[in-house]
């Protein structure tokens, strides 16, 4: 469990894969009450990432910091940014993907909609091209809306699933899901300091291939 930084109100670190990000036996919650040798700790998730998926998360402390950095959540002042590495190549170096998408409860799993209706949500994000290696690119990439899986199913509804996809993907690919929570910016809640934190990700495959 790595911790990037700490102190009576937030906790910032990197969240390993195949953790879930609530509060529950073997949560990230519960790995930072270990890292940090206080098992009663208060400690609360405000933002997510998918369970197979890693890097930089904040945690709250107190439900006055808990409840601050939500309501900076709900009105865009909280920054996150991602890297990705895909397969294939979008046909512009940056550009914005927009998609209606609905979630199926009952598999789990978010697809794009025809056409608004119940439960169809607007899904828009920014990416920008950062490199290409054979037929795979990285990626970085600006969340506008936060839809469960969004990053996921808007490229591989295009073709171009990330390399490491088991959900939406068809590929084997001999690695976790190349999806990392690369940076984060808020205003703390105490003070209203703005502080960033960021991470590379893992030197291993595909990361270091492109």
């Amino acid at each position: 469990m790595e911790l990037l930084y700490v102190d009576q109100d937030i906790v910032a670190c990197i969240k390993p894969p195949r953790v879930l990000s609530t509060d529950e036996p073997g949560g990230l919650p519960d790995l930072v009450r270990q890292a940090l040798g206080s098992p009663k700790a208060g400690i609360r998730t405000v933002h997510r990432l998918d369970r197979v998926v890693s890097g930089v998360m904040v945690l709250a402390r107190t439900p006055q910091a808990a409840s601050e950095l939500s309501r900076q959540i709900r009105e865009d002042a909280f920054a996150k940014e991602y890297l990705a590495v895909i397969h294939g190549c979008p046909g512009e170096d940056a550009g914005t993907l927009r998609d209606l998408l609905c979630r199926d409860k009952a598999r789990r799993m978010t697809m794009v909609a025809p056409e608004p209706g119940k439960g169809v949500q607007e899904a828009v994000l920014d990416y920008q091209v950062l490199n290409r290696a054979g037929d795979i690119s990285r990626v970085k990439i600006h969340l506008r809306t936060g839809r469960t899986h969004q990053i996921r199913v808007q490229f591989a509804s295009r073709g171009m699933p990330l390399v490491g996809e088991r959900k939406y993907g068809t590929r084997e690919d001999p690695c976790e899901i190349a999806l990392w929570s690369h940076s984060i910016g808020f205003s703390h809640p105490r003070t209203g300091k703005w502080m960033e934190f960021s991470k590379e990700p893992p030197e291993s495959y595909p990361w270091t291939e492109v």
